[in-house]
């Protein structure tokens, strides 16, 4: 069951990272403790039994399979003690990029900030506030390696614990799931494949409505709101981070590189890229060269 109007969005890469996990046991009569801005993500998922947990103003009843991700700044609480036996698995996870709570199923973050601050494109996930879990023997056995991974040697357990969690949020990230997916990011992302596989090629406001089956000013707006860029703006930069590719990692001349990622005017490649990159293309190489 997928309550739609309650999602965690969190922008990546760089992904979320793990923390601490552990399973606990309550006894009929155990409660949560209440916890006041703990300072990082608690996702808690109830295998047996039924946890009754709140956060500010909402309060849930968590049966087997069911889970809550319970954020960072809020005041969480026990709503009342366990009627039957109880058992959990929690983690405790961070992330350093923007996230945000919203009833908006369009929540995105400014995804040219995004670009400036960790020079890649967001992909934002999608993980419901809470819900019935859709993959419960898969997460399961991941919670397992999880608590496992706690008596490796700390150099490997450090790799074998993200691995597991990325895992998780994977299975936990309905834009995995195309029966949840919003039009407009599924517009979007079929807009992104087409620009990436045929940006050295003559990419057209008529060449996308006819791959993508609808009107370019549909194909913008899904481009704005997902990416904040439109289709030629998404297409331009593209270029732009194709061409730094191979200025740092061939010796080819600027006006060849220029026409292999889609410009045939050498001038216009150089005034484009100087206006992004701050620098021009000549100068860009240079300074990555050593002495």
């Amino acid at each position: 069951m997928l309550h739609s109007a309650e999602h965690l969005y969190l922008q990546a890469p760089p992904a979320p990272y793990f923390l601490e996990c552990g399973r606990v046991r309550y006894a009929p009569g155990d409660m949560h403790p209440s916890r006041l801005n703990l300072g990082v993500f608690d996702l808690i998922i109830v295998e047996s039994g039924c946890l009754y947990i709140g956060e500010e103003d909402r309060q849930w009843e968590l049966g087997a399979e069911q889970a809550v991700i319970l954020l960072p700044n809020r005041y969480h609480y026990s709503v009342m003690p366990c009627e039957e036996e109880t058992v959990f698995f929690w983690v405790h996870f961070q992330t350093v990029c923007d996230w945000t709570e919203s009833a908006d199923d369009n929540a995105m973050t400014d995804a040219e900030e995004h670009f400036r601050r960790y020079l890649t494109v967001p992909y934002s996930l999608r993980l419901p506030k809470r819900w019935t879990l859709p993959h419960p023997d898969l997460i399961r056995s991941l919670a397992d390696k999880l608590l496992e991974s706690s008596g490796e040697r700390r150099s490997s357990a450090y790799w074998s614990r993200q691995q597991s969690f990325e895992s998780m949020l994977q299975l936990l990230d309905t834009r995995q799931f195309e029966q949840y997916e919003h039009p407009a990011v599924a517009v979007a992302e079929r807009t992104e494949t087409f620009i990436k596989n045929n940006y050295r090629h003559n990419v057209t406001s008529s060449a996308l409505s006819e791959e993508l089956h609808f009107h370019y000013n549909y194909i913008t707006r899904c481009m704005k709101q997902v990416y904040g860029v439109t289709p030629i703006e998404y297409l331009m930069n593209y270029r732009l981070d194709q061409a730094k590719l191979l200025l740092l990692t061939t010796d080819w001349p600027i006006g060849k590189i220029a026409l292999y990622v889609g410009f045939d005017n050498t001038p216009y490649f150089s005034n484009c890229f100087t206006n992004r990159i701050g620098v021009p293309p000549t100068k860009y190489r240079k300074q990555y060269l050593p002495d």
